[in-house]
C-alpha cells in the first residue's frame, strides 16, 4: 500500500471519528430544534475524506501518465 493512502486511512480514522462524537454529543445535548445541526458535522465527515481521497487517487494517476 502506497504511503498516501495509508496516511489517508489514518487521517480518515481520526476525522470520522472527531465528527462522530461532534454528532453524537449535538444530538445527546441539543434541544428538538437544534437537531439539524448534527447534519453539517455528519456530511463533512463524510465529505471530506472522500475528496481528499479523490485527490491523492487523481495525483497519482498524473505521476503515472507522466
Amino acid at each position: 500500500m502506497a504511503l498516501w493512502k495509508r496516511l489517508w486511512l489514518l487521517f480518515t480514522v481520526i476525522w470520522v471519528v472527531v465528527a462522530g462524537l461532534q454528532v453524537a454529543s449535538i444530538l445527546a445535548f441539543a434541544e428538538e430544534v437544534e437537531r439539524d445541526k448534527a447534519l453539517m458535522p455528519l456530511l463533512f465527515g463524510l465529505a471530506v475524506p472522500a475528496f481528499l481521497y479523490l485527490i491523492g487517487w487523481l495525483r497519482e494517476r498524473w505521476k503515472a501518465r507522466r
